[in-house]
């Protein structure tokens, strides 16, 4: 299976790209760095990538086991290097988990199931950077 995502350049340091899901993105640069601030980082887009796989995983996981919660989050934060090209070598992965008595052993399975064995993009970024998770319960 492969993927083909177009990317196109818009003027300045702007770019538009495509999905396979037919949706578009826009990227850009800091004012800092000479862009408009109008679209999403690169970078930064790849801690949402990540965050995302391992929340479609979890969510669906759960809804398999049958685990009730009311609202779920999760928190990524990347470390660059200092040199270039400057890439995340330390990524820390929070996952927030809201709900009435929540049932911590299954959360935690299904939490581990994806950092595991399901998630694709976190076995990308174990290529080239130390990841660390953890589960955070917010009972009602």
């Amino acid at each position: 299976m492969s993927d083909k995502v177009v990317t196109h350049w818009k003027g300045a340091l702007q770019f538009e790209s495509d999905n396979p899901s037919g949706k578009l993105l826009s990227m850009d640069a800091s004012s800092e760095a000479g862009g408009y601030n109008s679209g999403l980082r690169p970078k930064a887009m790849m801690l949402s990538s990540l965050a995302g796989c391992s929340g479609l995983d979890v969510v669906a996981i759960l809804k398999k086991m049958k685990v009730p919660f009311s609202d779920f989050r999760i928190d990524t934060y990347g470390e660059l290097t200092n040199e270039d090209p400057k890439y995340y070598h330390k990524v820390s992965v929070e996952y927030h988990i809201y709900g009435d008595q929540l049932d911590e052993k299954k959360i935690e399975k299904a939490v581990n199931l994806s950092v595991e064995k399901y998630c694709g993009v976190m076995e990308m970024f174990r290529q080239f950077a130390e990841v660390k998770t953890s589960i955070h319960y917010h009972n009602s």
